[in-house]
């Protein structure tokens, strides 16, 4: 592998990590806090999962340059990490939350299904195995904005706002990282403005059958992922405190 790509393809597989880890720590959250019993369970279980992928992604970066899982999670600084800045963003209530799930799973699902015709075996293999559990994440987030969408005024009204408030921060998951237009020449990764079109289709799509109207004005939108907003130094400080505080603490 020529020196220039792998260098594009490790920043690109921190980046999908880091995406992983920082929402299933935002969800993670919800534990205990749910509306319903049920929700609590499923909603600990998909944050489970968001962290298995993480290892995943992190794995496969582990076997390009050795670095380790743990190090990169429990020890960076917040300017290091490469996720997504909706990602980070407070909890909020739980309209909140679902939506920004549906948004990311929708954009997740229709990622890992192109990615897996990529031409490094690890990655497509990982893609396909993600994307057996994603299916059922967008199913779940998906109900989920449906029933609030079309539910009660005040369910509505929430779900309107946290729409109005997350639309632009979305855009930024098709932005691609430096280096990420020569790994798609390469036919390592799929063309972000391909997937993005079937995403706005499909969201729109969804959104609308919900009863939401997309903003004019979406916004705030992030581009370089090098930034971050405020929220992420305190989800890190509470995410990284055993790990700081106890080097030799088993913490995944």
């Amino acid at each position: 592998m020529k020196p220039e790509v792998k260098e594009a393809l490790i920043a690109k597989l921190t980046a999908l990590a880091d995406d992983e880890v920082i929402l299933a720590q935002r969800n993670s959250e919800w534990v205990g806090h749910a509306p319903i019993l049920e929700e609590d369970i499923a909603l600990a279980n998909l944050t489970q999962d968001e962290l298995g992928h993480a290892q995943i992604w992190y794995g496969l970066r582990q076997a390009l340059d050795g670095a380790d899982p743990d190090r990169l999670v429990f020890f960076r600084e917040a300017s290091e990490f490469r996720n997504a800045e909706l990602l980070e963003l407070p909890r909020g209530d739980w309209a909140f939350t679902m939506l920004r799930q549906f948004l990311f799973d929708l954009y997740e699902s229709l990622w890992l299904e192109a990615a897996q015709r990529s031409l490094y075996p690890p990655l497509a293999q990982a893609a396909g195995k993600i994307l057996r559990e994603e299916r059922f994440h967008l199913q779940h987030s998906r109900a989920w904005v449906e029933r609030l969408g079309l539910g009660t005024e005040e369910s509505h009204r929430r779900l309107q706002e946290a729409l109005d408030f997350q639309w632009g921060y979305a855009q930024q998951l098709f932005v691609p990282i430096p280096g990420e237009a020569l790994l798609v020449a390469e036919g390592l990764l799929p063309d972000l403005e391909t997937v993005k079109a079937r995403w706005l289709e499909y969201a729109t799509q969804r959104l609308q059958q919900s009863g939401l109207k997309l903003p004019i004005n979406p916004g705030y939108q992030p581009a370089d992922r090098s930034h971050h907003t405020e929220h992420l130094w305190s989800l890190l400080a509470e995410m990284q405190s055993t790990a700081r505080w106890d080097p030799q603490a088993q913490v995944w």
